[in-house]
């Protein structure tokens, strides 16, 4: 998954914007299996994500923290759990903070400070966190230009991600940096308005009861 880029004017988001009224955290928690399901999985925008969502083994977590120090304790608990926990019982963690870093500016500021509590933990090489917001933007990109939404999730979401699970990946899949570029084709061949109706069915999705949501 693409690391974070300098901050940059943040465009309207086809999804629910930040500045929307924070969800209550089943909503939240929702809609982000959802965008998991129908982006990332729906459109193979990581080839990687379906064994675990399938397997059961995505930690989903949702925090209520109003301010950066009470998000970075979170952020803490959260690498020192995955990184005490099997594999086998979870391979990752997506934590979804709705009411803090709603702007992309600051948000983008902030994974500075997630990577020097990844540092302080004494995790770097086992563990790295990756970005993804509802105004996410690339610095070498229009505004307006789709292949930001290759990053873009309904709330602001940090994803803890094991290096040995990106190793295992990586040998798999050896064309791995190759992705990029087919997410960008592929969001090009869905243009804005196939993105703007899949968004309507994430929400669709976390409308419904939870044994029958989709894909």
């Amino acid at each position: 998954m693409p690391a974070h880029v300098p901050p940059v004017t943040p465009a309207d988001a086809a999804i629910p914007p930040a500045g929307d009224a924070p969800p209550s955290a089943e909503r939240a928690l929702a809609e982000t299996r959802a965008w998991i399901d129908r982006a990332v999985i729906g459109l193979n925008l990581c080839p990687f994500a379906k064994a675990p969502q399938v397997k059961g083994l995505i930690r989903y977590v949702h925090t209520d923290a109003t301010d950066t120090d009470a998000l970075v304790h979170v952020l803490i608990d959260e690498l020192q759990h995955l990184a005490a926990t099997p594999i086998t019982e979870v391979e990752t963690t997506v934590l979804v903070h709705p009411r803090v870093l709603q702007d992309f500016a600051d948000y983008n500021d902030f994974l500075d400070v997630a990577d020097a509590s990844l540092a302080a933990l004494g995790l770097e090489g086992v563990l790295q966190v990756a970005s993804f917001h509802p105004d996410y933007q690339f610095a070498d990109a229009p505004a307006d230009d789709i292949s930001h939404a290759t990053n873009r999730s309904p709330w602001p979401t940090l994803h803890l991600i094991r290096e040995a699970s990106i190793d295992r990946a990586v040998a798999a899949f050896p064309e791995a940096e190759s992705i990029y570029e087919t997410n960008i084709a592929t969001l090009q061949a869905l243009g804005a308005a196939g993105w703007a109706a899949l968004q309507r069915q994430i929400r669709a999705d976390a409308d419904a009861p939870p044994d029958h949501r989709g894909p």
